[in-house]
């Protein structure tokens, strides 16, 4: 390509011209110039001066632009009479791909031992140090291998019970080798004790009140823990579905005074969001799910903050749909503001209460809400 540049000197117009590279005109070259390695595996680009092809990533002196050429993958590349780079090593898989190759195969070895998995074990299986596979591991799922652990030998206890098996058999087959270690973190795991969820809340008090708020029909529910469910929608009936869907064989019955004025604070907490709740919430989910929650109480009331600051706050930049599978699963509306989380564009995308109900929500508080928002999906 031709760039002619023309200036000025003491009254001359002086012009000049240059040959550019179409390579460096190929939008290629900015990520071999950053060495982006999110480019890895999109493409390779080869050095006519020694005959090597390498990735958009490889730490190696960069030639010219003049001199590069660019392929599809390393098979056109070789095709075309080029060797492969012995630094980069373009044959082999991208790192990101292989790390998560290795992390993918270490949650399944987590999900089908019987017993659980030493952390040095886990790792010998991925030819990883200790240290680089649990800082690995957790970068990538947002969990150390222990709480991964956990959460899926909870699931198993959980699958088990909802089936009606026994509780002692639920607890030795989903891999805990003591049930006083279960029985331990059942009221965290399951939210009661583990007899209790395989009756579907049998047994359990559930104190509950419906009524009318700033964004339609609401209703809460109270364990002997705290607020276990803050509902919202467009009626009363289909919220108290939900509830015995949830715990069909919890009893469930009206509230006494102290719960009426709990209810009337969390009526006024939708009115007005940026005051909080200082009321003691009975929080159920997944060691995941619950570090999601926490982060999202700690996003200030007139402020906002995307699934990627949510997961990369975590210290788990790749989990951006984890956290947006938490925020659906939160069943405490705007106690636990998952309201406050939007897309990085500012637009709001969904919301398990409803668009409409999130940007009021967030006008109330005092944010100006994007026009670009997503609808609800179907």
């Amino acid at each position: 390509m031709l760039v002619a540049t023309i200036s000025i000197h003491g009254g001359f117009i002086m012009t000049s011209a240059k040959v550019v590279s179409g390579s460096a005109q190929d939008p290629r070259w900015a990520a071999v110039l950053t060495r982006d390695k999110a480019a890895d595996g999109q493409f390779v680009y080869a050095v006519k001066t020694t005959g090597i092809y390498c990735r958009p990533s490889c730490p190696s002196r960069q030639a010219k632009a003049e001199h590069i050429e660019f392929f599809a993958d390393n098979h056109a590349a070789e095709q075309a009479g080029y060797r492969a780079c012995k630094r980069c090593q373009p044959t082999q898989l991208p790192l990101a791909q292989q790390h998560a190759e290795k992390i993918s195969r270490a949650c399944r070895l987590i999900e089908q031992a019987e017993t659980p998995l030493k952390l040095d074990e886990l790792a010998a299986e991925l030819n990883l140090s200790a240290f680089h596979f649990h800082r690995l591991f957790k970068a990538m799922t947002g969990l150390t291998p222990k709480a991964y652990a956990n959460a899926t030998r909870s699931a198993r206890v959980r699958t088990q019970l909802v089936g009606g098996g026994l509780v002692t058999d639920a607890i030795f087959d989903a891999g805990y080798n003591a049930n006083g270690r279960f029985y331990a973190q059942s009221n965290q795991l399951l939210g009661m004790t583990p007899t209790r969820y395989r009756n579907g809340g049998r047994g359990v008090t559930l104190r509950f009140a419906v009524g009318e708020s700033a964004l339609g029909a609401i209703l809460m529910a109270k364990s002997e823990l705290g607020i276990c469910a803050i509902l919202l929608g467009d009626s009363p009936g289909p919220l108290v579905q939900q509830l015995q869907d949830k715990f069909p064989q919890a009893e469930l019955i009206g509230g006494d005074a102290e719960f009426e004025q709990w209810f009337a604070q969390v009526v006024g907490l939708v009115e007005a969001p940026q005051f909080g709740l200082d009321l003691p919430l009975d929080i159920q989910g997944t060691a995941f799910q619950q570090r999601v929650w926490q982060a999202l109480r700690e996003i200030p009331a007139g402020e906002t903050a995307s699934y990627a600051d949510i997961a990369a706050k975590m210290g788990s930049p790749k989990s951006m749909r984890a956290v947006a599978g938490a925020c659906a699963a939160n069943i405490l509306a705007v106690a636990i503001p998952c309201h406050r989380v939007i897309r990085q564009d500012g637009a709001l995308s969904g919301y398990r209460w409803g668009i409409d109900r999130k940007r009021r929500l967030l006008e109330k508080e005092g944010v100006v809400v994007a026009d670009n928002s997503l609808p609800n999906p179907k």
